[in-house]
């Protein structure tokens, strides 16, 4: 089974910056530094600091901002590089006397952002300077996701829900501010409120900052060794090792079976008995097993997800469907119940389904082939060629050796060239395909289908 955090990680985790702190342009307007030839005065100003040169950053920003002061993207990349320039302090001074003029709520948004960078003001300070900025302008969304973030961060869990709630209610597309919204929950006891949140997390193309985040969440939450008898953790890592190790499941049985003789409410126990049964070939003990450790720890989704597993062994589809669909919902986190999900879809001709489970077990295991080979066939079989190819590259591109990949590219370009309609895009593709089936030919010589493949080419 896998390891997983120290249930006090959940309290300390700190949320990394491009999160929640002044990591601004990533999480907040969305643009990322582009290779065009002209940048945007915003691309340019990322570019800037993603160089190490705040300054020069801080010049085009106060340009815009003087342009576009109620935008609140601008603002929040203003003050990312005052501070990163060092000069936090100073901008914290100019906001003040600004506001004393004149108050506005992307000021007083600006003042919280800066006094959340520096510890000593992270508290109060902050929590006050955004509290003004909703109360100035209550509609905008970020402000009450920044209020709900600097609370979570002085450990005020219940303060922080009301505001982050409301933020992600306003704002529903921003599926990452779900994060600290899910550390509340669960900070104030609400476990199935919490790993809802990191369901719709996972589920909306989260960045790889974000699904370590989640990870980071989910782990203690489905920590299946909580409170685990220290009397009985000798035994547990002898049976472990022979299930695992030394591919001993008889002499594994007897260890966890002598857990259970003292403690039989051992949820994590049963479903390791239900493996070690399950690789005797007993299913009908490993499904015993495996129901125990549920009706035990119905919260746990790896329990289902090994019963799932189980009946997908023995050709039990449905039940198998239902298993990795309780799964899922009680650990978003888990990828093979995703992939499984979307196999069955797939199976089943049902493409938009199947599209969304791989395209989550691919965000969550992105070096995972097998994922993305089946979402790139989900994607080819509704005519989107180019996101087909782009999950085959990936593949391709990490491990040039893998004529599977290859050939698949090839074949995929063949067909879209005989699908095309107009002469240059029929060229293009044909040119690729070619390119790829060669790549094939010449460490597979043999290979009847790419061989074919380059005949159909000719022939058109």
């Amino acid at each position: 089974m896998p390891q997983t955090l120290p249930l006090n990680r959940l309290r300390t985790l700190r949320w990394p910056a491009a999160l929640l702190g002044l990591g601004l342009l990533a999480t907040g307007c969305g643009h990322g530094q582009s290779q065009a030839p002209a940048l945007s005065p915003q691309a340019q100003a990322r570019a800037y600091l993603d160089g190490n040169q705040p300054d020069e950053a801080v010049k085009l920003l106060r340009e815009l901002h003087a342009r576009t002061p109620d935008d609140v993207d601008v603002a929040r990349a203003l003050t990312e590089a005052q501070v990163k320039a060092g000069r936090a302090d100073a901008w914290a001074e100019e906001l003040r006397q600004a506001i004393a003029k004149n108050e506005r709520a992307v000021d007083q948004y600006m003042l919280g952002l800066t006094l959340f960078s520096r510890a000593r003001d992270a508290g109060a300070p902050t929590v006050a300077a955004f509290e003004r900025a909703i109360a100035l302008s209550p509609t905008t969304a970020e402000f009450h996701y920044r209020l709900g973030v600097a609370r979570l961060e002085s450990e005020q869990y219940a303060a922080a829900l009301g505001p982050l709630r409301k933020a992600v209610e306003m704002a529903p597309e921003r599926a990452g501010w779900k994060l600290p919204l899910a550390k509340a929950l669960a900070r104030t006891g609400d476990t199935t409120g919490a790993v809802e949140a990191l369901g719709t997390v996972v589920r909306g193309s989260p960045t790889p900052a974000e699904v370590a985040t989640a990870r980071a969440l989910m782990n203690p939450l489905a920590d299946p060794f909580q409170n685990f008898p220290k009397a009985a953790e000798a035994k547990l890592e002898e049976g472990m090792r022979y299930l695992h190790e030394l591919d001993a499941p008889q002499h594994a049985l007897i260890a966890f079976e002598e857990i259970l003789h003292d403690y039989p409410d051992l949820a994590v126990v049963h479903a390791l008995l239900g493996l070690a049964y399950q690789r005797l070939d007993d299913a009908g003990r490993a499904v015993d097993e495996f129901k125990q450790a549920i009706e035990r720890a119905p919260q746990d989704g790896k329990n289902q997800l090994y019963l799932g597993e189980l009946y997908l062994s023995r050709q039990r589809t449905e039940a198998a469907r239902t298993a990795f669909e309780k799964a899922a919902a009680l650990n978003p986190l888990l990828d093979l119940a995703w992939f499984r999900l979307g196999d069955m879809r797939l199976e089943a001709r049902d493409l938009d389904t199947a599209k969304e489970a791989f395209q989550v077990a691919v965000t969550l295991a992105p070096d995972s082939a097998a994922a993305r080979g089946k979402l790139s066939l989900v994607y080819q079989l509704q005519g989107d060629y180019t996101a087909a190819q782009r999950e085959l590259k990936a593949v391709a591109d990490k491990d040039p050796e893998n004529t599977e990949f290859a050939l698949r590219l090839g074949l995929l370009y063949t067909e879209e060239a005989q699908k095309a309609r107009r002469p240059e895009d029929r060229q293009k593709a044909a040119s690729e395909a070619e390119r790829w089936l060669g790549k094939v030919l010449e460490t597979q010589p043999d290979n009847a289908v790419a061989s074919k493949a380059l005949q159909v080419l000719k022939g058109q």
